[in-house]
């Protein structure tokens, strides 16, 4: 087959459409099509779909661009499959090494070994045979928040303290015997300050969002009530975010940096987005054009 696309940007079957009823659904279409309408602006040839879609021959588009594939962790095992054989077809934005390596939250201790001032973590390996209480009374943590290492849209996040760790026990266990966890201290500040998320494209940042949640919860993800405010980040701020994605085994050519003041006044990392994050191009549509000529002088470079 030759080649027909330049560049297809890549969904889940539940956003492919537009809606006047949902405005989540339509934000992800209406920023999604920011990005397309960037790319044919540059005369590049594109196409929207569902990653999983069983009808399209990868190998007729030059690129795939991860943008809103927001089911592949509950679907890990099918798109790892599927990751492994359209990286032989296409060239993938972001590349199949930043994908895996950014799945697993492990990659925090890499960037913290590259100097990137990181949460305090403690990873907790698959099988181990270990408590919540035991881990709390070894770290001497109080009050804390317990993730799975492979995550997305704060599954099977939980706030602990020394009061309901045993109500959490049974979960914890069933969790730990299939994959592998992190715990981290409660970021107090993430409370009453938020969370500042900013975007860097090819090493370049662009814009900067600020999540709040909601009263009486500590997930600033809109899904769970969480709400953004546009933001103006510090010249710090901005040359941390700019650090974090220089930090990588590669240069991604899209990232979202999320950052918060620690419980010691410091800046930190939070997670570094490298695979299908929102990027609020709705706030900043000059990024969605920013990305686009990345993707063409990316696609140029090959040739």
């Amino acid at each position: 087959m030759p080649i027909l696309y330049d560049c297809v940007i890549l969904t889940d079957h539940r956003y492919l459409n537009d809606s006047k009823t949902d405005s989540y659904k339509h934000n992800v279409y209406y920023e999604d099509r920011l990005v397309h309408h960037a790319l044919e602006d540059l005369g590049l040839k594109t196409l929207r779909l569902a990653w999983d879609d069983h009808l399209f021959d990868w190998s007729t588009t030059k690129s795939v661009l991860f943008r809103t594939t927001w089911d592949y962790f509950d679907r890990f095992k099918e798109f790892s499959i599927w990751l492994e054989n359209i990286s032989k077809q296409t060239t993938l934005l972001n590349s199949e090494a930043l994908i895996r390596w950014n799945i697993d939250k492990h990659y925090l201790l890499d960037l913290h070994e590259k100097g990137i001032h990181i949460a305090e973590s403690h990873f907790i390996e698959q099988g181990a045979q270990v408590t919540l209480a035991q881990l709390h009374h070894i770290l001497d943590w109080k009050d804390t928040v317990l993730k799975p290492c492979i995550s997305g849209a704060a599954r099977h996040t939980y706030k602990l303290d020394l009061e309901n760790l045993n109500s959490h026990e049974s979960i914890f266990q069933k969790l730990i015997s299939n994959e592998a966890m992190m715990l981290q201290p409660f970021q107090h500040n993430i409370i009453t300050k938020g969370e500042i998320s900013m975007m860097v494209f090819n090493g370049q940042y662009t814009h900067a969002i600020l999540k709040k949640a909601k009263a009486g919860d500590f997930r600033v993800q809109d899904d769970f009530g969480g709400s953004i405010h546009n933001y103006k980040p510090s010249d710090e701020e901005v040359a941390f975010a700019e650090a974090c994605v220089k930090a990588c085994i590669e240069l991604p050519i899209y990232a979202r940096v999320d950052v918060f003041e620690d419980n010691n006044g410091a800046i930190a990392l939070s997670e570094l987005e490298l695979i299908e994050p929102e990027l609020w191009f709705r706030h900043h549509k000059n990024a969605a054009k920013l990305l686009a000529r990345s993707i063409k002088d990316k696609l140029a470079n090959e040739n």
